[in-house]
Parts: structure tokens; C-alpha cells; sequence
């Protein structure tokens, strides 16, 4: 049995909530007060962060962690290419996207100086990025379709002026785990 130690609000959960949701995988959900974390969520992860994923007897934090392990321990359907360089290719998305978009997103939910400047850089980035991937389902559209999801509908970011982003966001909300995704944005508080 997998238990996914998680939080609605955190997209980093969303992402795995996706891939177990596109692997058809059930789950049983561990809720996480983020604002209070119990003392035992840091055994289980030392840095006290969701999402954890468990499964018999491996305790596995991060999301980029899980979803990886959620690819090769049950491999259909595939969330990554066949081809070795095309895979590696995805993985650098989803290693730039941590480090750049992850890190905007979080700096204008805080309302820091400049972060709408730099968040819109970063979405311009993806963008031209989301273009030449031609439009392939992968980790790495699951990798930032949270944080898009919640700029839209939690943060009334406006994505009009990145079209490619925003019709690629309508198009995958028809897919049955992310529109499940949408559906818990929906229900947090604004």
C-alpha cells in the first residue's frame, strides 16, 4: 500500500498527486497542517517537508525523488520518453523549473519587490521552452502545471500574455488527474 504524506496547498504534492493519478495508482492520504507540522513528519523526512511517499518498507521524500520512483517502479503508463537523451532532456526541465519558476512563484505569493518582474521572466522562459517540447505529455509538464494552476485560479495571475502556456494548461485540465488537481485549487482558501 502507498501512503502519501501530503498537503492540498503544496504543488509540489500536486505533482505527485498527478503521477500517482495518471498511473491509475490508489494511495491513502496523510494530511500535513503545513502551518503545524507534527513532530514526527521530520523522522520520516529531516528537512520536515511534503510530499512523502511510502511504500512497505522505503520512506521517500521530494517530489522529483517520487515521481522518478513512481516512473520506473510501475512503468505504464510512461510518463518519460523511451529514447536515453530524450529522458535526460525532460529531467533538465524539471531540475530548471525547481530553480527558477519554483523560486518566482513562492517570491510574488509573498509579494516580494521585483517578483512579478522575475516570475514573468521565468513564464516567458517556459514558454518558449512548453513550444518546442511539441506538446509532449511528460514529468516535466507535470513538474510546473501546479504552479500555473494556482498563479490562475489562487492567485488571479493573469497568463493572457503567455498563450502558449495558457491554452497548453486548458488543454492538459482535460486529462482526469490534472483536472482533479484544478478541482483541489478550487477548494482552498483564497
Amino acid at each position: 500500500m502507498i501512503t502519501l504524506y501530503d498537503a492540498d496547498r503544496c504543488p509540489y504534492c500536486a505533482r505527485v498527486r498527478i503521477v500517482l493519478a495518471e498511473k491509475g495508482l490508489g494511495y491513502e492520504t496523510v494530511a500535513i497542517d503545513l502551518s503545524d507540522r507534527p513532530a514526527w513528519l521530520y523522522e520520516k523526512n529531516p528537512l520536515g517537508k511534503v510530499p512523502v511517499l511510502e511504500e512497505d518498507t522505503l520512506c521517500l521524500p521530494e517530489s522529483t525523488v517520487i515521481m522518478e520512483y513512481l516512473e520506473e517502479r510501475y512503468p505504464e503508463p510512461p510518463l518519460l520518453p523511451d529514447d536515453p537523451a530524450e529522458r535526460a532532456l525532460v529531467r533538465l526541465q524539471v531540475e530548471r523549473f525547481d530553480h527558477n519558476l519554483g523560486d518566482a512563484y513562492y517570491a510574488f505569493r509573498r509579494g516580494e519587490e521585483g517578483s512579478a518582474e522575475r516570475l514573468a521572466h521565468c513564464l516567458s522562459l517556459l514558454e518558449r521552452g512548453v513550444a518546442a517540447w511539441a506538446g509532449r505529455y511528460s514529468l516535466a509538464e507535470i513538474a510546473y502545471l501546479p504552479w500555473l494552476v494556482r498563479l490562475r485560479d489562487l492567485l488571479g495571475f493573469d497568463l493572457s500574455p503567455y498563450p502558449v502556456l495558457a491554452e497548453r494548461l486548458e488543454r492538459l485540465a482535460e486529462r482526469p488527474a490534472v483536472a482533479a488537481e484544478v478541482d483541489v485549487v478550487a477548494c482552498l482558501p483564497r
